[in-house]
């Protein structure tokens, strides 16, 4: 490897690069990362999950969203809340993560270049800077993490103020007070809700007559239900005809004939892989019709062995935490060193108002396995720390496997979802069944009460295993007390 400037070069430096540096920093290898300037912590720190979850949290916190329920609607008025309210504490917690990046790469000796990097050989990549200048560096291994970029189809008049995609989004000089978001996946899902928490007419459009179908239907349902109830004008079935700018508000017409018109339209229908700067012919790697990398998923390896692909461009799950450790992954195969295999069970989480997390199999999946099963539910609302909380809505859904008894399955929806679902997390990779949820104890008040509460729902339901059932003793016939005299006289 001595004959290469880097053992492992890695470009881009978002969860998954992130993750690889340091790993390869830690066994002491030469390893350079390389992003755009300003960019390091790559889409995840500038425009997708950090800001758009420290945007969740500071919505909830100004507009007093967690304490309605006790004081009413106009508990906070929206219209004190300002745009600038909003970027202030986005901003600081950015800052506060490119910090910590940029100290955790020095700890760890990673260097670090800024500049748009593309392949010119198989061990080469050509790094252009903003000032003009470019550089040739080569490396024993690479690994490309440069997720995703948003799409942009030819017929949205972008505008970036009154029309604009996920990244743009955050910049808005004002809270508009009607908002149409197109796309009702993870992104388009979370800001719609977000801002309806803040009383902004919101209407989300899907074409597609579900949304979210990875995700439990139960779950689904009773998230329909709360949205819908929080004011979300939810459009499905329909695709966009066509987009008008008309000055003041933006105007959205749909197949179907129906108009919508609102101050602001956020377009939020999909993300593509961002290779197409990458020069990948020169080292023969294809993509999809999405510009994302096929890989082994066991070892993150691309078609060319010494080039590894992480992160959102390799496709599903496209999440941070996932991310992460494929990056570790993915860094310790490269550089020839044993570590733990993935856990086969991890958990997803959607940052949208309420929350929703689910980790295993939902409903719909066993019926199509034809695994049978029973399901125990337990709803916040039942829990003493759900009423101190004032919660009116969430529940926790529980799958058991009628036969072994084990956990196949948890879906959550609603305050804390996020955070509750490791617990299933834990037992569901222990393989452990309905039974844990039962004969343990669990902090009193606490969300995380459901879990008995829901253990308990399916397992009043369910067979009870033989080892379990009270065996009476089967009596033995008495013998009969035959008084000595009278035996020697029988013998007799």
């Amino acid at each position: 490897m001595s004959k290469y400037d880097y053992d492992l070069i890695i470009i881009g430096s978002g969860p998954s690069g992130r993750s690889a540096a340091i790993q390869a920093g830690k066994l002491k290898r030469r390893v350079l990362v390389i992003d755009r300037k300003d960019k390091l912590g790559g889409v995840s720190v500038h425009t997708g999950t950090i800001p758009s979850k420290t945007l969740r949290e500071t919505v909830l916190n100004l507009s007093g969203w967690r304490e309605r329920s006790f004081y009413g609607r106009s508990y906070r008025v929206k219209d004190q809340i300002r745009a600038e309210d909003l970027k202030a504490r986005l901003h600081m917690t950015l800052d506060y993560e490119v910090d910590v990046l940029e100290h955790q790469f020095n700890r760890n000796h990673v260097e670090t270049l800024e500049g748009l990097a593309k392949f010119v050989g198989p061990h080469e990549v050509e790094v252009a800077t903003d000032s003009g200048e470019t550089t040739r560096l080569t490396g024993a291994k690479f690994l490309i993490a440069t997720g995703t970029k948003t799409y942009r189809p030819e017929y949205v008049p972008f505008n970036g103020k009154t029309i604009v995609d996920g990244d743009d989004f955050l910049e808005m000089a004002e809270i508009p007070r009607s908002l149409c978001v197109v796309g009702a996946g993870v992104i388009g899902v979370e800001y719609a809700t977000m801002f309806s928490a803040l009383d902004v007419r919101v209407t989300l459009i899907e074409p597609r007559d579900s949304f979210l179908d990875f995700i439990d239907n139960t779950i689904i349902h009773e998230f329909t239900h709360q949205i819908r109830e929080n004011g979300v004008d939810l459009r499905l079935g329909s695709a966009v005809e066509k987009i008008e700018d008309a000055g003041s508000h933006v105007e959205i017409t749909l197949e179907n004939g129906r108009h919508v018109r609102s101050e602001m339209l956020l377009f939020a229908a999909g993300r593509m892989g961002a290779t197409s700067a990458l020069n990948l012919d020169a080292v023969g790697i294809e993509t999809d019709h999405r510009n994302r990398i096929s890989v082994d998923r066991k070892t993150y390896q691309t078609s060319v062995p010494h080039i590894y692909a992480t992160g959102d461009v390799i496709g599903h799950p496209s999440l941070a935490s996932t991310s992460l450790q494929q990056g570790r992954v993915a860094a310790c195969h490269a550089l020839e060193t044993p570590t733990l295999p993935e856990s086969p069970w991890y958990p997803y989480g959607i940052y949208s108002v309420p929350e929703i997390s689910t980790c295993g199999m939902s409903e719909e999946e066993l019926q199509e396995r034809g695994i049978p099963y029973e399901v125990g539910v337990a709803r916040f609302r039942e829990t003493s720390r759900g009423h101190i909380m004032g919660l009116e809505h969430g529940m926790l859904k529980m799958l058991f496997s009628l036969k072994t008894r084990r956990v196949l399955g948890v879906q959550i929806v609603g305050e804390g979802a996020t955070e509750l679902i490791h617990i299933a997390q834990a037992v569901l990779n222990l393989k452990g069944t309905v039974d844990y949820f039962v004969q343990n104890t669990f902090n009193y008040p606490t969300l995380a009460e459901a879990y008995k509460i829901a253990g308990l729902d399916a397992f009043n339901r369910m067979p009870i295993p033989d080892e379990f059932k009270v065996r009476k003793k089967e009596a033995k016939p008495a013998e009969a007390k035959v008084e000595p005299a009278k035996k020697e006289a029988k013998k007799a």
